[in-house]
Formats: structure tokens, C-alpha cells, sequence
């Protein structure tokens, strides 16, 4: 009986994982751990469901740029006040919502990253391949480079920049190690939350809880967007900051661009050794 249990052996710890109150028996019959996908899979380059996620890929991160960095020129219009607008609040439900909004519809497709970090953490966790990771993450800022683009064109050069362009950086008042810091914060409640939701025991132990996973990914989206607006934007989404920068295209938006990649991946890369290795405890698992 002792084989058959998925708890942790780690000294005198025999104990198996501890059930919430009010689920069912998990047992090794009702759920077995997927196997890790392979570093590269030449295959998936000759199947059609490879490029359609990649086309999924783009099209989501297009859309969502294209709505979000709307939003954000609407409230930083000169001669608004933000109580005319939606606001910084406003701001933070049109990021929260149209994650929801895209991950429902693409979760199917392509798994609804729409967001390199995202991608980089399932990949550490071994959810995906290489080969796919980096076609991901290529389609994410292609897209996000296209949302941009056609915001600035329905905004016209001189209000796009007068605006600021939606594009991330260091707020006065805080130092490049406070935005470096907000954004591997963030990244990491957005990530964890994406493990937590997705994840696949939990869904085989609380079948009689119907989750919508794209819901909590979209209020952690939302929560984060409200702490960290003042400090950074709110980055946590690498291809989000590549395509404004790249259409706003001024010194002081590449000055700090460093941080909105480094930031999200250090928090996506801590997200996944946490889920991982400290909650999910895959690598100290017994193989019966």
C-alpha cells in the first residue's frame, strides 16, 4: 500500500499529500502524472496543429494589444481628465478581461499562452517542447508588434506619441530595481496562477468543482495591472512591451526595456520551481 501512495519520502515525511475537505479519494487509478514533452520534436514541424496554435498565438496577442493599448491611449488622452475615462481601473479590467476572453478562446488551440513568460514557465515545467516554445514566443511578438502598429495608426503619429504609447517603463519616483522587482513579482502571480488552474490533478480531485480556468488567469491579470500601474505600466507580458516599444520607438522606452524581459522571465522561471517542485513535489514523487 505504501508504493502506491504519491506522497513525499523525504526523511521520516511518509505522509501522503493531505485532501481538502469535502473531495473524493485520489488515487493512482484516478490520475497519473503526464509525461514530460520532449526538449525537440522534428514532428511537430510537419503537423498542421503546430502552425494553427502558432496563428492562434498571433492572432490572440493582436487582439490583445490591440484593445489593452487603446484603453491605455483613451485614459492618457491630453485635455481628459481620468474621471472622464475608465481610468487606471478601467485599464486594469481591459488587460484582466481580455485574458479571459482570449485564454477561453484559445485554450483549445494552442493552450492560450499569449504571453512569452507564460510560455518560458510551462516549457521549464516541461509542458511543451523547445521547438514549440520558441515558435510561441516568435508568434506573441509578431502579433503584439501588429496590435500596436494598427493602434498608432488609428491614433496617428502625434497623438500616439504624445501619449506615450503605451509603452512600459520605470515611473518617476522608483528606481530600475523597484520595476525589476514589481515585474518578477507580478510575472509570478500570473504564472502560479496559470499552474494552479491548469493543473491537471487538481481537476481530476475537484471533478465535482467546475473551474473556469480562464477566470482566475484573468483576475490575477487584473489584481496585478492594479498593484503595479504606477510603477512600471505593467509589464509581466514580454511581447506586450517589444511591440510598443518598438512602435512608440523612443531612447527612454528601450532604456528600461531589459527589465520587462528579464523581470517576467525570473518570475515565471521561480512560478514553475515553486509549482513544481514545492507544491506539486514532482521530482521526490515515489515511481512504483
Amino acid at each position: 500500500m505504501e508504493g502506491k501512495e504519491e506522497g513525499v519520502k523525504l526523511g521520516a515525511n511518509k505522509f501522503s499529500e493531505r485532501q481538502p475537505i469535502g473531495t473524493s479519494a485520489q488515487t493512482d487509478k484516478d490520475y497519473k502524472e503526464a509525461p514530460p514533452a520532449p526538449l525537440f520534436e522534428p514532428g511537430e514541424l510537419k503537423s498542421w496543429s503546430f502552425y494553427r496554435a502558432g496563428i492562434a498565438e498571433f492572432i490572440a496577442t493582436f487582439l490583445f494589444l490591440y484593445i489593452t493599448v487603446l484603453t491605455v491611449m483613451g485614459v492618457t488622452k491630453p485635455g481628459t481628465s481620468k474621471c472622464s475615462t475608465v481610468g487606471i481601473q478601467g485599464i486594469a479590467w481591459a488587460f484582466g478581461g481580455m485574458i479571459f476572453a482570449l485564454v477561453y478562446c484559445t485554450a483549445g488551440i494552442s493552450g492560450g499562452h499569449i504571453n512569452p513568460a507564460v510560455t518560458f514557465g510551462l516549457f521549464l515545467a516541461r509542458k511543451l517542447s523547445l521547438t514549440r516554445a520558441v515558435f510561441y514566443i516568435i508568434m506573441q511578438c509578431l502579433g503584439a508588434i501588429c496590435g500596436a502598429g494598427v493602434v498608432k495608426g488609428f491614433q496617428g503619429s502625434h497623438n500616439y506619441e504624445l501619449q506615450g504609447g503605451g509603452a512600459n517603463v520605470v515611473n518617476h519616483g522608483y528606481t530600475k530595481g523597484d520595476g525589476l522587482g514589481a515585474e518578477i513579482v507580478g510575472t509570478f502571480v500570473l504564472v502560479y496562477t496559470v499552474f494552479s488552474a491548469t493543473d491537471a490533478k487538481r481537476n481530476a480531485r475537484d471533478s465535482h468543482v467546475p473551474i473556469l480556468a480562464p477566470l482566475p488567469i484573468g483576475f490575477a491579470v487584473f489584481l496585478v495591472h492594479l498593484a503595479t500601474i504606477p510603477i512600471t505600466g505593467t509589464g509581466i507580458n514580454p511581447a506586450r512591451s517589444l511591440g510598443t516599444a518598438i512602435i512608440f520607438n523612443k531612447d527612454h522606452a528601450w532604456d528600461d526595456h531589459w527589465i520587462f524581459w528579464v523581470g517576467p522571465f525570473i518570475g515565471a522561471a521561480l512560478a514553475a520551481v515553486y509549482h513544481q517542485i514545492v507544491i506539486r513535489a514532482i521530482p521526490f514523487k515515489s515511481r512504483a
